[in-house]
């Protein structure tokens, strides 16, 4: 029987698990700090809405929804395809090149390329947040709210992933302009997790439609807890969750595929 299309890329993921388990004294201080890092951000937003009754129209259990769904999508797509930062490293030192040479799709091979298991820890503190959140919040579980739960999650992950790629793409032309690009993923997590009714009309411009994180947290928030909106994001948005990770897409696509066309090569 033919090898399966998808076995050079289960290879390769399986020997960076098993090389992250070689040294377990080293893994396991990977994961209590990946663990770390989402208790400290958890704690930031836990002392401020427990120092005010509400924020932007949110209390304290409406928080732990929204940070709960934020916070789950981020870490589940930064465990994905997080590892896409590094790609001006493979750039600098030409293990880019390495790739043209395989007979698979660039960026195919770029996603599949590493998986951090320490970011398991991260992911597990987000999702715990969340089960504190679904049972302290009065949600009536419809099927319409069940539907919009779930298109969230899946189109969260997808909305932080074509961010991920989005400033791969961008780093073919900048190099060592990561900070620029973390500024558009790692900080469009940060704003996911306040409620967006806080920011003024710009940032909601920019947060809710042009780089589209709302979609992931607060939308769906106010919809499922029925709350009033803060146009121009009002509830009824929260099902368009999926036409926002189709937008980022077409950002992320573009963008990929504008970077690997002006590479020239590591020069190596």
């Amino acid at each position: 029987m033919r090898p399966s299309r998808f076995a050079p890329y289960r290879a390769v993921l399986a020997s960076r698990l098993r090389a992250q388990r070689a040294y377990p004294l080293s893994f396991a201080t990977d994961v209590f700090s990946a663990f770390l890092i989402g208790l400290v951000e958890f704690g930031e937003m836990w002392v401020i809405f427990h120092n005010v009754p509400q924020l932007g129209g949110l209390h304290l259990n409406s928080m732990l929804l929204l940070f709960g769904m934020s916070n789950t999508c981020f870490a589940i797509a930064d465990m994905l395809v997080g590892h896409a930062d590094t790609l001006p490293t493979y750039i600098r030192m030409g293990k880019l090149d390495a790739f043209y040479l395989r007979p698979q799709p660039l960026l195919l091979q770029l996603m599949t390329s590493d998986i951090a298991l320490r970011r398991v820890a991260r992911i597990a503190v987000a999702a715990t947040v969340l089960g504190f959140g679904i049972a302290r919040n009065d949600i009536d579980w419809t099927a319409a709210h069940l539907a919009l739960f779930t298109v969230t999650l899946i189109s969260g992950i997808t909305i932080f992933a074509g961010l991920f790629i989005t400033a791969a793409g961008v780093q073919f032309f900048l190099i060592d302009g990561a900070e620029l690009t973390n500024a558009f993923t790692y900080g469009g997590s940060y704003a996911s997790m306040q409620p967006a009714s806080v920011f003024p009309t710009p940032m909601k411009l920019i947060f809710g439609f042009l780089i589209p994180v709302a979609f992931s947290s607060y939308l769906p928030t106010i919809a499922l807890l029925d709350l009033p909106g803060s146009p121009p994001l009002t509830t009824w948005l929260a099902w368009a969750s999926p036409l926002a990770a189709a937008w980022v897409w077409v950002i992320a696509l573009t963008s990929w595929r504008l970077g690997t066309r002006h590479y020239q090569g590591g020069g190596g």
